[in-house]
C-alpha cells in the first residue's frame, strides 16, 4: 500500500464528501480511491469512513485522524519545497485558479514569457467564476477581486483596480449625450449577472455619491461576453480597467463619465492573490508572483489605481 498516497486521498475523500470528488483530483476512479481508503483502514485496524448509499460521514476515528493526516500531509509538502527551493530553478506544477477576466486579460498573455524564463514548472491555469477552496479543489494559487475570508490562508492585494464604463464611439454616435449618471436611463446597458435582483450601479464623484437601477439591455456573467457586445456596438458595459485598456489605446471603446468613480459593487476594488499558509513561500509561488507584479505592474496602475 502506498501509505502517502492513501493519506492523500482520505484528506481529499473527507474534504470533499465523495470518492468521485476526490478521485477527479488525482485522475483515479472512485473505486481505486475506495481501494486505497480500504487498505489503509485495514492497516489501521479501525472505520474511518461510513459509507451509505447517499453519503460519506467521517467515524469518530476518522475525525481525529483526519486531523493528524492533514498536519503529515502538510510536513511533507513542506520537505517537498524546501528541497525544490535548492535547485536553481523552480519545477514541478503550479496550479492557479483565477477570475476569468483577470486570467484572460492578464495571466493567459503572460503565460508564454513566463514559459521561456521558467521552462521546468509547469503552469495548470483554471478560469472560472466560482469561488475555488485552494486545499480541496487542488490548487496553489487563487486570483480573486475580493479578499478571502477563510481560515489558513494567506492574502495579498497585488493590485488596486477600478472598473470603469465603456461604449464603442459608433454606439455613442447615434445615440443621446451622457453627462449625468442619470442620462444612462435612455441607453442599453450591458450588465454583469450576479443574481436575479435588480443590477445598481454606484458613483462617486468629488462631493457626494449616486446611485442607479442599470436599465438592463442586455445580461451576462461573462465578462469576455460583455466586452464583446460593447465592441460591437450593442450597449455601455461596466468593466474592469486591465479588461479594457487596449480597446481605449486603440480606440475601439471610450470612457463613459470618466469624471466619476463607478462599481456595482464596491470601491475598494482590486485582485488579491491567496494561497495556503505555510512555513515559508514554495519558490514556484514566489517566482509566479514577482513575475506577474514585475510585468504587469505598470498596465494596471493606468487611470487612479495602483501597485497595493
Amino acid at each position: 500500500m502506498d501509505k502517502l498516497r492513501a493519506l492523500e486521498l482520505f484528506v481529499a475523500t473527507a474534504e470533499t464528501g465523495s470518492f468521485s470528488a476526490a478521485g477527479r483530483l488525482y485522475g483515479l476512479s472512485p473505486a481505486s480511491v475506495s481501494r486505497h481508503i480500504n487498505d489503509l483502514e485495514s492497516g489501521l485496524g479501525v472505520t474511518l469512513i461510513h459509507r451509505s448509499t447517499r453519503a460519506l460521514a467521517l467515524t469518530e476515528s476518522g475525525t481525529n485522524y483526519l486531523r493528524d493526516a492533514r498536519g503529515i500531509l502538510a510536513s511533507v509538502r513542506s520537505a517537498d519545497s524546501a528541497v525544490a527551493d535548492q535547485t536553481e530553478q523552480p519545477q514541478g506544477l503550479l496550479r492557479v485558479h483565477s477570475r476569468t477576466m483577470f486570467g484572460f486579460s492578464v495571466l493567459a498573455r503572460l503565460q508564454p514569457a513566463f514559459g521561456e524564463v521558467y521552462p521546468d514548472l509547469v503552469v495548470d491555469l483554471h478560469l472560472s467564476e466560482k469561488l475555488v477552496r485552494l486545499r480541496e479543489d487542488g490548487f496553489d494559487l487563487d486570483f480573486r477581486i475580493a479578499p478571502p475570508e477563510e481560515r489558513g490562508l494567506v492574502r495579498r492585494r497585488l493590485f488596486r483596480s477600478h472598473r470603469i464604463l465603456v461604449a464603442s464611439p459608433a454606439y455613442l454616435a447615434r445615440t443621446p449625450a451622457i453627462a449625468t449618471p442619470k442620462n444612462l436611463h435612455a441607453h442599453q446597458c450591458l450588465t454583469y449577472w450576479i443574481n436575479h435582483e435588480r443590477v445598481t450601479w454606484r458613483f462617486r464623484g468629488a462631493s457626494d455619491d449616486e446611485e442607479i437601477v442599470a436599465p438592463t439591455a442586455f445580461s451576462s456573467n461573462n465578462g469576455l461576453v460583455l466586452l464583446s457586445m460593447a465592441l460591437a456596438g450593442k450597449g455601455i458595459a461596466l468593466l474592469d480597467d486591465y479588461t479594457v485598456a487596449d480597446h481605449l489605446a486603440t480606440g475601439d471603446l471610450v470612457q463613459v463619465l470618466p469624471e466619476l468613480r463607478v462599481t456595482n459593487t464596491t470601491f475598494e476594488e482590486g485582485i488579491f492573490v491567496t494561497y495556503t499558509e505555510a512555513p515559508f513561500i514554495p519558490k514556484k509561488l514566489r517566482c509566479y508572483l514577482d513575475f506577474v507584479v514585475k510585468n504587469w505592474g505598470d498596465a494596471l496602475k493606468r487611470g487612479d489605481g495602483g501597485n497595493a
